[in-house]
């Protein structure tokens, strides 16, 4: 199984049509990777679906990079029993 940032950056470059291979986790998802507020909005919701999942949409949008949002998706998961390891 992949591991959580594979499939954050996975997830990020099918939304923002970008090559996975070009994603960091210190890049930040609007000034980096160009999203936009409805792309953010998206993220998050296929995020949601990929990890079987429910965030709280305020505080999933405050993540501004990738590596963040590997960690709070982790910390999602954990809080929610969903098995990521």
């Amino acid at each position: 199984m992949a591991t959580v940032e594979e499939r954050v950056k996975m997830v990020t470059a099918k939304v923002l049509d970008l090559d996975p291979e070009r994603i960091h986790p210190e890049d930040s998802f609007t000034e980096d990777l160009g999203a936009e507020s409805v792309q953010s909005i998206e993220l998050v919701a296929m995020f949601e679906e990929e990890f079987g999942i429910e965030m709280d949409e305020d505080a999933a949008l405050s993540v501004t990079t990738v590596g963040g949002a590997v960690d709070f998706i982790t910390a999602v998961c954990k809080e929610q029993g969903v098995d990521v390891d």
